[in-house]
């Protein structure tokens, strides 16, 4: 560490700037030797210990299994095992669906059906491969040029894995006014329709600006929402949104619809606003990212940063290389090269056995 509030090199990238900050960990802009910039996560010093390393060697062999989709930040690499464990994404200017409704009000009508499909479209391309976010929130949905982007898979769990790898019955994981009903009574298996209620969180939000369950306290919220009794607050929600939303926010999980209907909910609802998705997808993004805000520009390395870029260069190349990780007991093919180095097998194979991932997450082909 140097005299600044953050580190000046993570891994192989010259830290920039601090992008945000959670309870366990931060997330920096950095860029790559060549210049490219990327979001490095790390877990927070006095966080980090044995069960912290074990949760963040989980996100990186989550963000790892994840393709197939553009409505995930890609993941480059990561080394859960050093001193300050990192991963490190694309990095993707834009604001959080959050920060767009904080900044600009909600979102209109289209928008939010926009919104609802295409985010429904990504996150089923995250259930094809036996996985579930578990934290969706209107935090965690980026606004970019291509679109909203989901970020932080730091709960996401695979689905049928071994009971007791992240969290015990009774433990509530998750932002307490977006979870559903399941977690915040402390169930541990969750199932995709954990998502589903998730991603009609950050729907209400985008259109009203508020979350189903508001209160004091988060135990007094995790009751309200662990309430069967206490239904979720639609108030201000349109009418035609709330026909969506609304059956996403059941109580119980078998009540909810799938993320295929909900998609098509989307489209339907837009066609009767007087629009189709891919213009309504257009005009979100539009609207969304305004193109003189420096938030939704690709950062460049300044001339200050490109000398410690040359010198990080330098310090790169004198260093010994790292031991060849060994190959893991069950061969996992890499994902075609998308013009950045692969992540290790290691992080792409024995962590998911680990976790007791089922077979088919491996990159099977059909």
């Amino acid at each position: 560490m140097s005299g600044l509030s953050h580190p000046e090199r993570i891994g192989p990238y010259a830290v920039e700037r601090r992008l945000g900050a959670g309870g366990m960990g931060e997330v920096y802009l950095a860029y790559t030797v060549a210049g490219d910039p990327v979001a490095v996560k790390v877990i927070r010093p006095e966080r980090t210990n044995a069960h912290s390393r074990a949760r963040f060697e989980r996100e990186a062999a989550i963000a790892r299994t994840l393709t197939g989709t553009g409505r995930v930040a890609r993941f480059i690499d990561a080394d859960p095992t050093a001193d300050l464990p990192w991963l490190a994404t694309d990095y993707i200017p834009g604001r959080s669906v959050y920060d767009t409704v904080e900044h600009g009000g909600p979102l209109l009508k289209p928008h939010v059906a926009s919104l609802g499909a295409l985010l429904a479209e990504g996150l089923a391309a995250v259930h094809a491969v036996g996985l579930v976010h578990r934290d969706l929130t209107a935090k965690n949905v980026m606004m970019g040029g291509f679109g909203p982007v989901i970020i932080d898979f730091g709960l996401g769990a695979f689905v049928g894995a071994e009971k007791g790898s992240m969290s015990q019955d009774g433990t509530i994981l998750g932002t307490v006014a977006y979870i559903p009903p399941e977690q915040a009574l402390g169930e541990t298996d969750v199932t995709p329709a954990a998502d589903v209620y998730g991603l009609g969180t950050v729907l209400l939000y985008a259109a009203t600006g508020r979350a189903p369950y508001g209160g004091a306290s988060w135990p007094a919220v995790a009751a309200q929402v662990a309430n069967p009794e206490v239904t979720p607050d639609l108030s201000g929600l349109p009418e035609e949104l709330a026909a969506v939303i609304a059956p996403m926010l059941a109580h119980h999980p078998g009540d909810r619809p799938s993320l295929a209907h909900v998609t098509r909910q989307c489209a339907d609802l837009l066609r009767r606003l007087g629009t189709s998705p891919a213009r309504a997808r257009r005009s979100l993004i539009e609207q969304t990212t305004p193109k003189d805000h420096p938030m939704m520009v690709l950062p460049q390395p300044d001339a200050h940063m490109l000398d410690r870029l040359d010198e990080l260069d330098r310090q790169l190349r004198e260093e010994p290389e790292p031991p060849a990780a060994e190959e893991p007991a069950v061969s996992v093919p890499e994902p075609p090269s998308r013009g950045r180095p692969p992540a290790s097998r290691r992080v792409a194979g024995e962590l998911r056995d680990r976790y007791a991932a089922r077979r088919e997450l491996a990159w099977s082909s059909r």
